[in-house]
Parts: structure tokens; sequence; C-alpha cells
């Protein structure tokens, strides 16, 4: 199938083992599971880099399989999720950095698209999330209070 906004279609990545159950091996049970990503929640740290640091410092493959809950699940009952969604929030900060990017270049065409592209990315997102309860419904998007939201 072929991307949104261009005519490539997308690389094939490696898939994941078919496993059903957490391996014997994981040293680390449930509830300890649990609290190392509180702990690294509240130190401001991505649910993909938590999951970065629990495969290769503490060896859980995988925390669904683990705990029975995925990353964003248990940082939502635990009360240390993001204000925004972290798809949102990584297209906005991307959206961020190509505006001060064309602020200094005016005539960069092919990053003036690129711009357009995220920023209707965003929106799509927002009215996603504003349908799901996620974000609330008086939520807006623009460039100049997206840097003052990140910060």
């Amino acid at each position: 199938m072929a991307k949104m906004h261009t005519r490539r279609k997308g690389k094939s990545g490696s898939r994941r083992p078919l496993i059903k159950e957490n391996p014997e091996w994981v040293p680390l049970s449930a509830e300890e599971i649990i609290d190392i990503i509180v702990k690294l929640a509240q130190d401001d740290m991505s649910s993909a880099k938590i999951g970065l640091v629990l495969r290769d410092q503490y060896a859980v493959p995988n925390v669904k399989l683990a705990t029975g809950k995925g990353i964003a699940q248990i940082r939502a009952e635990n009360k240390v999720s993001a204000n925004l969604p972290e798809d949102l929030g990584n297209l906005i900060v991307k959206a961020i950095g190509l505006s001060s990017h064309l602020k200094e270049n005016s005539g960069d065409l092919h990053n003036k698209r690129s711009l357009n592209l995220i920023e209707s990315k965003i929106r799509r997102l927002e009215k996603y999330y504003k349908s799901t309860g996620v974000l609330p419904k008086d939520w807006k998007y623009s460039i100049k209070t997206a840097e003052l939201l990140l910060k």
C-alpha cells in the first residue's frame, strides 16, 4: 500500500517473534516493571524511550506480555501520561523545527511543502483525538502557540 503523501511504498520491517506468554528468562515481575515505567515516565521520558530502556537495560522484551498492559495504558492508570499524545507531540516538534528553518530560508520550497504536509497530519490527528476525548474540544493547533505548548 502506498504512503499518504508520496507515491512510494513503505519499507517492510522485521517482525517480532510470535510468542504468546512472557519468557521465563525475564528477571523482573510485573509489579517491578510497572514501578520502573512510572519512575521513567516521571522523568519525562517518552513511551518509545521507556520501551527501549526496558529492553536494553532491564532485559524485558515485551511489556505487554510481561504485564498484560501496554506502556501507554500503564502511564494513564498511574496518571503520569503526557499532556499531549506522543505522536501528536512528535509532529508538533517537527513542525516547529521546519518553521524556524523556513524563517531563515524563505525560498526553500521543498520544506514549505513538508511543513504543509506535517500540519495537515497534525490537524487530522487533532480531529481524531477530539472525537475520542483525548484532547479537549476547544484545543486548537497553531504554530505560534505550539512552541509554548511543548516547553
